[in-house]
């Protein structure tokens, strides 16, 4: 059964195909954007259920997308797309009100769980950026 709305906010065209075949297989709904103007028009006119958006859109201030969206719009589910790895950058996104960090790398295998899982309201990191994560915390120290 496909669930609702969802907005799909990423610039790159060459991700956009594959992300877009994937959410109409999922939802009844798939709009999509190419910039954070045109991401808060669609958020505002749509209502979407779930946003899957590219951390790095056009105008954006990186995290700050996320804060924005989830201040305008605290109900929707919001999952990030980054080429950042970094603990920070997902740890930013998530405090600012994310429900989901995919990294566009394995975007072709996470965002699919990741969609299921933050539907269900639970926090989803694509696997890659824990042991990214963990490597680098556990590291020798120089």
């Amino acid at each position: 059964m496909k669930r609702g709305k969802v907005v799909l906010a990423d610039n790159h065209q060459d991700m956009l195909a594959g992300e877009r075949t994937l959410l109409e297989s999922m939802f009844e709904t798939v709009f999509m954007v190419a910039d954070e103007a045109s991401l808060i028009e669609a958020a505002e006119k749509l209502a979407p259920d779930l946003i899957v958006a590219d951390l790095s859109l056009p105008v954006t201030k990186e995290i700050n997308i996320a804060r924005r969206l989830k201040k305008a719009f605290p109900g929707i589910k919001l999952i990030i797309l980054s080429v950042h790895d970094e603990g920070t950058a997902v740890g930013e996104c998530v405090v600012a009100g994310a429900s989901g960090f995919v990294l566009k790398r394995t975007a072709v295998n996470d965002l699919s769980p990741a969609i299921e899982t933050v539907m269900k309201g639970e926090l989803y990191i694509s696997p890659s950026v824990v042991q990214t994560t963990d490597k680098a915390n556990t590291a020798p120290k120089k």
